[in-house]
């Protein structure tokens, strides 16, 4: 694609809409996963689906980290504000609820002490401010946000930071994308691939997805961005010759980014992690380190997230992991609703539900 090219231009985005739909083969059924929680909304605001032919479905994956965080490792927010913790988190993860019901919104409305920040090092300027609180920051994410948890940590040992911990949830992808691989009954032809966690890993992530014999391309968020890679891999999978396509080179570079990924095993180690929907995947979460010890949450509490399994009624599982779509789950549009959350799926802003409800897909 010419970069050159705006990424909005309604006549560019046609034109690869009517590529597209002379590409697909009309006896076939081509099957997409868009992995990253930010592809979902962004194909759901842009009305991306109704500018392909019928026989090429998207699905949603296992993208949104907040999704995919277990009930039990949700658990363990509530237990730490119990202890009289103060908790640091990102915006998204103030109206997940708990096994009880009851979100971090609703704690802080009866006087708990949650503190939202855009940064995990802003947790620092809290700690020093009151180093008579002790603050936990809730570190959840992928491979994009667990660089700045991790430099969170190496910050507060440098400056000796003893009233601060973190309660790391954060989780790994080649487990993911091998446990989706190994699901024969999804039919994948291929997948977008996630930019924001390949700008860190690089574009060998997607390597077993190759050797699969299935179609693997790095894509912006862009309409025109997003159609040209659905191109790519429609193009890909009829030729029957696979590939990975990096389409998002003005952010994402093929090899990564080595000091990220520095930053990452300075820190932390591989450990196992319970995926909401996955279930448990070996060494596919990043433990804390035993030099980093004194800034793990788990140890320094005594926590230890209880298997607990889905709310009642709530199939974020299923839709997590491309089985279903949203409207399929009882709940979805009246128990559930952005209003009045039920899941993670409706209640992050990269949710499958929440993009489903926010732009009217109930029925797609």
């Amino acid at each position: 694609m010419n970069p050159n090219i705006p990424f909005r231009d309604k006549e560019t985005a046609l034109k690869l809409s009517n590529a597209i739909k002379n590409e697909a083969k009309e006896d076939k059924h081509y099957k997409i996963m868009e992995v990253c929680g930010t592809h979902t909304m962004a194909i759901a605001r842009s009305g991306l689906r109704s500018m392909l032919p019928s026989n090429v479905e998207l699905v949603s994956g296992p993208g949104c980290p907040v999704c995919v965080t277990s009930q039990g490792e949700i658990d363990l927010f509530f237990e730490l504000i119990d202890k009289g913790v103060s908790v640091v988190s990102f915006g998204d993860l103030l109206r997940i609820p708990g096994s009880n019901g009851q979100s971090l919104m609703d704690k802080r409305a009866h006087g708990a002490d949650v503190s939202v920040v855009y940064s995990p090092l802003d947790t620092i300027k809290l700690a020093k401010a009151s180093p008579d609180k002790h603050y936990t920051f809730l570190g959840i994410g992928f491979e994009t946000t667990a660089p700045t948890v991790a430099a969170l940590i190496m910050q507060a040992k440098k400056e000796n930071i003893e009233n601060l911990s973190v309660l790391s949830f954060c989780k790994t992808m080649p487990k993911a994308f091998e446990l989706i691989l190994s699901d024969t009954s999804l039919h994948l032809d291929g997948f977008l691939c996630p930019g924001h966690v390949t700008a860190i890993t690089g574009i060998s992530l997607y390597d077993p997805i190759i050797a699969s014999k299935k179609a693997a391309v790095v894509a912006g968020f862009e309409p025109v961005e997003m159609l040209d890679a659905i191109y790519e891999i429609i193009g890909q999978v009829n030729k029957g010759e696979f590939h990975t396509v990096n389409k998002y080179r003005r952010v994402v570079p093929d090899e990564g980014s080595q000091a990220a990924r520095d930053i990452l095993s300075t820190v932390f180690y591989d450990n196992d992690a319970t995926w909401r929907g996955l279930g448990k995947l070996e060494k596919s979460g990043l433990g804390i380190k035993e030099e980093y010890a004194e800034y793990d949450a788990l140890k320094r509490f005594n926590l230890v997230p209880k298997d607990i399994t889905e709310i009642k009624g709530c199939k974020c599982g299923q839709v997590l992991t491309g089985k279903i779509k949203p409207s399929a789950c009882g709940l979805f549009g009246k128990k559930c609703t952005p209003e009045e959350p039920v899941g993670p799926c409706m209640v992050s802003s990269e949710g499958t539900c929440a993009a489903y409800y926010k732009y009217k897909l109930g029925e797609i």
